[in-house]
């Protein structure tokens, strides 16, 4: 059962969002603040967030922030309605935006597309020959255990969870290193560098290896 973090502070919206994706299957738990919620955050694993903007002791941008080195998905639900506030939140990293006041149907479809993105509901990944046991951290290619670091790793499920999404170096950068100091520009390429030959499919070009890795069929 996927489970859900609800952060809005008007407890109202919050119970109606809460009972109806209970209904719906989703084990579902609430914050009514940035504070409470990173807290949450900190002692429990999340597979979903839907964050409002303006909260009380944190808002939901400097929220974001913090949640995006997790590789947690977020869906903003907020009354903030410009373009620019969308576009502001989606470059933040937010995976959607939902402007309030908006049908539950609309919340429950945009909110099953994540988790299918993201392939939360899967506990045994497979990308070609290399397959991923997410709840014991092992990969395998035919069978044999390969062994790759805490950020080999992330890299290689942030690639199989973002299937057919073209993954630019400074994207991949930030979910996978978040605000730590980059130094080389070079980060990402030396750690997909490293993870390419661990999985030998170190003889193909980057643009390839992306293509393979996430299944995108556009063009980078």
């Amino acid at each position: 059962m996927n489970k859900i973090l609800i952060v809005e502070d008007d407890a109202a919206i919050s119970n109606l969002i809460r009972i109806n994706l209970n209904d719906a299957g989703y084990r579902c738990i609430c914050a009514y603040d940035g504070l409470q919620a990173s807290d949450l955050i900190e002692k429990e694993r999340f597979d979903l967030i839907l964050l409002d903007i303006m909260l009380p002791k944190m808002d939901g941008y400097e929220l974001l922030e913090y949640i995006k080195t997790m590789e947690i998905p977020v869906i903003f639900l907020t009354a903030k309605s410009t373009v620019e506030d969308i576009v502001k939140g989606l470059r933040l990293g937010a995976e959607d935006y939902l402007t309030k006041p908006f049908e539950i149907i609309e919340l429950l479809a945009r909110v099953e597309t994540v988790l299918r993105r993201y392939n939360k509901n899967a506990k045994y990944l497979n990308l070609h020959d290399i397959s991923i046991d997410t709840l014991s951290r092992i990969v395998k290619k035919n069978e044999e255990i390969i062994n790759l670091t805490n950020k080999e790793y992330e890299l290689l499920l942030l690639f199989v969870r973002n299937k057919n999404i073209a993954l630019f170096r400074d994207r991949i950068y930030e979910r996978i290193w978040g605000d730590e100091d980059m130094g080389d520009s070079r980060t990402v390429d030396l750690h997909v560098q490293r993870l390419r030959k661990k999985i030998k499919w170190e003889k193909i070009s980057w643009l390839l290896f992306i293509k393979l890795a996430t299944g995108w069929k556009g063009s980078i």
